[in-house]
């Protein structure tokens, strides 16, 4: 039966899961990519597009789309880079800070309403598999 197979379960469980926190993160603006790229730039040193992209593991034409739209929306902004002026920093504007700052807590409460149906010890359980997954 293919509602047991594990490609199905997991595309229906991300699926689902998108149905809770997209909403929850409209209110701010971005959507689940762009809070990823938003918390991998909450950094004390800037990082460079291409370590961005290295760290979410996505190619450097999508976080490079990534980027504009952030820089559209004022929540990121590309500087020449401190350490190698040949690359482009990618930073968090007042209002990048703002928005992550405010979007986490929603998320997290979109998450913990997602796996309400699990207690907490299997809620923990499933994110420690998938972490050993991805």
């Amino acid at each position: 039966m293919s509602r047991r197979r594990l490609g199905y379960l997991l595309k229906h469980a991300s699926l689902r899961l998108a149905e809770v926190t997209g909403p929850a993160l409209e209110p701010y603006g971005i959507d689940g990519r762009e809070l990823a790229v938003l918390t991998t730039l909450d950094t004390a040193e800037p990082l460079s597009q291409q370590e961005a992209a290295q760290r979410l593991g996505i190619d450097r034409t999508t976080m490079v789309a990534m980027i504009d739209a952030l820089e559209a929306k004022k929540l990121v902004a590309r500087r020449p880079h401190p350490g190698d002026r040949r690359k482009n920093a990618v930073e968090l504007t007042e209002r990048g800070h703002d928005t992550l700052r405010a979007a986490v807590p929603a998320v997290e409460e979109a998450e913990e309403r997602f796996l309400a149906s699990l207690s907490g010890e299997e809620a923990r359980l499933l994110r420690d598999v998938l972490s050993r997954l991805v």
